[in-house]
């Protein structure tokens, strides 16, 4: 895998829209948030653009997208928010210049679309906090997210938790949210899972979608081939008038339970305040065991 040039001071970075849109005037602390590590911005022409729940139409979405990838003075992309709508401009980029001169993507929730195309080219990404939700990011959040970026040590020690499933595996770390992870799978932004280590997390969805989802890495031969599991939050999960019978980390054992793999659950990342950097692409060790677990990026 390929790895994007670390940040240096006076780098600039641009923050641009790929889904949903953003209208309103909230990039003030998140511009600040840059400056403090020594990062000019560039605000890209998404920003403030409105049609519908999009920020602007597809074509002009994937036209910003692709002047920050072409520009070789942008060193990283923020995303400034999730929704959906990443999927619609994929097929229209061209990635040819980002080979040549590459650079961070950074995002989560529907940029899911980006780092999992990214991974199938064989380029590392960063999932991690965003524009509009830096303001509440934890300060560990918003931390690692540097750590990620400068090129700095970035590992994780988790408490334990009652369900984790212990042992020990090193692979690749892939994934991203579920929801956006399982629509992708038969297109060609499709991740290979083969002896990968899984990060998955979602927002908002029905139990029973969860377990479909789940159901899916199975049949599809996901989780047949892969290494471990990384399990982030799980927010706002809701039921039906006839409850599912299980919350969605329930869902996840159960159909995992087959598979001899060491599983984290509960890690930081997701849709929660406490969102901390994943270098999506870069090879993981993590070492599941009663006292507590480690994630180390090598």
């Amino acid at each position: 895998m390929i790895t994007p040039p670390s940040l240096q001071k006076g780098d600039t970075v641009a923050i641009l829209a790929t889904a949903r849109k953003n209208i309103d005037d909230n990039l003030k602390p998140a511009i600040d948030l840059l400056h403090s590590w020594g990062l000019e911005v560039v605000i890209g022409s998404t920003i403030g653009l409105d049609n519908d729940q999009l920020a602007g139409t597809d074509e002009q979405r994937a036209a910003d997208f692709q002047q920050q990838l072409d520009n070789p003075n942008i060193k990283a992309i923020w995303c400034v928010k999730g929704g959906y709508g990443t999927v619609r401009m994929i097929d229209l980029l061209d990635f040819t210049a980002f080979e040549k001169n590459p650079k961070w993507i950074v995002g989560f929730s529907d940029v899911t679309v980006l780092h999992n195309h990214l991974n199938t080219m064989g380029y590392k990404s960063i999932h991690g906090i965003m524009p509009i939700t830096a303001p509440r990011a934890t300060p560990e959040a918003i931390e690692t997210m540097r750590i990620a970026l400068f090129g700095e040590k970035l590992s994780y020690e988790i408490d334990t938790f009652l369900m984790n499933r212990p042992g020990k595996a090193t692979g690749e770390l892939v994934g991203g949210n579920l929801s956006i992870l399982y629509s992708l799978f038969g297109s060609p932004s499709a991740i290979d899972c083969s002896n990968k280590i899984l990060f998955i997390e979602d927002l908002d969805e029905y139990l029973y979608h969860i377990d479909r989802m789940m159901m899916n890495l199975k049949r599809n031969g996901c989780l047949e081939s892969i290494k471990g599991i990384v399990v982030g939050s799980m927010t706002k999960m809701k039921d039906n008038d006839i409850p599912w019978g299980k919350n969605a980390i329930e869902i996840i054992e159960d159909v995992t339970k087959t598979y001899n793999i060491p599983i984290l659950y509960n890690f930081p990342a997701g849709h929660i305040q406490d969102n901390r950097a994943l270098i999506l692409g870069n090879t993981v060790t993590i070492n599941v065991n009663e006292k507590c677990s480690t994630l180390v990026f090598e």
